[in-house]
């Protein structure tokens, strides 16, 4: 190396940081936002009912609706409601007609789903919607490109990222130092304090969060190994691994009878050792070889894969259950479960995203700095490149903009028809559209009032959200707030203060004014000369 080995990381924590800040920063700000998708799935379908039931009686109202609407289908899957997320949601397989195909398509096709009132075993008329589950496959799956493609562009941004945190920690040497470090009103340094600051005080957080984010897809990026270990086919493998349920076998063509369904959750019960329930299927429903399968929730244990059992429905004698994982497997599947965090109380989820945000302050401080540092090395030439140029722009309509289009899509959430078609893809489009403006500003006015002025639509845009909410449904801050309802009320709470956030920092931008260096104070204070007189004294 010419340079020395901190000089060097410096170097490289410059780069990769900075290729791929403005995609990272939709990653980060999509999957902050997903610690809280069940309550804002929630806050995005306001016509649910908001009593829990106990999972007794949700799930009879779930098969007595699923006896009238789909007796013939093959299985039946409900997902029984819980304290986040009090909706019963439920899909079905119809069975295959003569001469339908077998692809993907023709399967899509023959899928049935509906949203029941668990009380009363009724369709919920809800508006259509991705809800928070939008965010959480935005920020691993993109969107409108195909998947696999989207997962390998997030993976190679979080390998970049991982390498600049790396590099990050090594290149300050000072960084506990630093953590202590803030001054305001002093321009690049200032940046560059605020961007230390909001890397290391969630500096664990930021190389879990990353590593974890590689590892639940590692065998998507390295998959050779599986094939060399498996020829048969990757599902050996994943059968293997993660210990799923083997397939129910064939239906035997004759009816036949079913156990009461609060009886066959108690033996699920009973078989996966006293854990709650999360979600039910029945194969083969009122045929004389019915199965019960049961699988345990998530959010008591600290890895995502969690146990299931296979009963037969008749009498309720277990019949199989899932493979205990092995080391490795397990090991993937508390990485995993660190990743998505569905054991978080209320606290560690809100600590969480806390650190999130922080992630997203970091990304994009750094993004800043460095159109910052390169705007004082050009000013020196009196000439601004095109690279300059074009970060400038990205950096308006990233970080100016993102916020506009996240509260945008919020706002579509209660401004389009209930019936409009396709309403979640309509969603989905505003929000699109609205970073799309936001870039087009950031390309044509590449100005610091332009970064005032998205800014300021940002917030008002979040802190409207409550207003828009109390003005267009039944469940606005007066009505959560009085029956302590926090899922909802908090969706109302946090807009705001992002609101309150973005509005300070739009007044920042527009009033700030470039610091005075140094020489440049002194030239200013020192005393103007005498001018200079033909002569001498007399």
């Amino acid at each position: 190396m010419k340079q020395g080995f901190r000089q060097s990381m410096a170097w490289l924590h410059t780069w990769t940081g900075l290729l791929v800040s403005w995609l990272l920063l939709l990653i980060f700000m999509g999957g902050t936002a997903s610690y809280y998708r069940e309550e804002i799935s929630r806050w995005m379908r306001p016509e649910l009912s908001r009593t829990l039931v106990p999972p007794e009686q949700a799930a009879a109202s779930a098969l007595a609706y699923l006896q009238r609407e789909a007796p013939n289908a093959d299985y039946w899957n409900v997902t029984l409601p819980d304290a986040r997320n009090p909706a019963l949601d439920m899909y079905w397989m119809n069975p295959a007609g003569e001469g339908a195909g077998n692809d993907r398509a023709a399967r899509r096709a023959r899928f049935g789903q509906a949203t029941v009132d668990a009380a009363t075993g009724e369709a919920s008329t809800v508006r259509d919607t991705r809800g928070g589950e939008f965010f959480y496959r935005l920020h691993f799956d993109l969107y409108a490109i195909p998947v696999l493609w989207a997962r390998y562009i997030v993976g190679f941004c979080a390998m970049f990222m991982l390498v600049a945190i790396i590099t990050g920690v090594i290149t300050h040497k000072k960084i506990f130092k630093d953590f202590f470090t803030f001054r305001p009103r002093k321009g690049q340094r200032s940046w560059l304090d605020f961007h230390n600051v909001s890397a290391v005080m969630a500096l664990p957080y930021h190389l879990v969060i990353t590593y974890t984010g590689i590892v639940t897809l590692m065998a998507m990026y390295l998959p050779i190994g599986i094939k060399v270990a498996y020829p048969e086919g990757e599902q050996a493998f994943y059968t293997e691994s993660f210990g799923d349920l083997p397939e129910a076998g064939p239906a035997a063509g004759r009816p036949g009878v079913r156990k009461p369904v609060a009886e066959l959750l108690a033996d699920a019960r009973l078989a996966l050792g006293g854990a709650p329930v999360a979600s039910f299927r029945i194969d083969h429903p009122g045929d004389a070889a019915q199965t019960f399968s049961a699988y345990q929730r998530t959010d008591q244990r600290l890895s995502y894969e969690a146990p299931s059992v296979r009963l037969d429905a008749a009498s309720g004698r277990l019949i199989a259950r899932s493979a205990s994982p092995g080391g490795a497997s397990d090991t993937r599947g508390v990485l995993y479960g660190l990743h998505i965090a569905r054991f978080a109380d209320a606290g560690l989820r809100l600590l969480l995203f806390c650190s999130g945000l922080l992630g997203c302050l970091m990304v994009a401080s750094g993004a800043v700095l460095w159109g910052i540092k390169e705007r004082t090395k050009h000013a020196k030439s009196g000439k601004v490149g095109f690279g300059l140029r074009l970060v400038d722009a990205l950096n308006i309509g990233a970080v100016g903009g993102l916020p506009i289009a996240f509260a945008s899509y919020f706002w579509a959430n209660r401004l389009l028809p209930l019936q409009l078609e396709a309403r979640p893809d309509m969603e989905a489009r505003v929000f699109f559209i609205a970073w799309a403006l936001a870039l087009l500003a950031g390309f044509v006015w590449p100005r610091r009032q332009t970064w005032a002025w998205l800014l300021y639509v940002g917030a008002g845009l979040f802190a409207l959200i409550p207003l828009l909410n109390a003005a267009t449904t039944h469940i606005h801050l007066g009505v959560t707030l009085r029956d302590g309802d926090w899922a909802l009320a908090g969706v109302d709470l946090v807009t705001c203060l992002l609101g309150l956030a973005l509005a300070v920092c739009g007044w920042r931008m527009q009033h700030w004014t470039p610091p005075v260096s140094a020489a440049e104070k002194r030239r200013r204070q020192a005393p103007p000369q005498a001018p200079a007189t033909e002569g001498g004294a007399a």
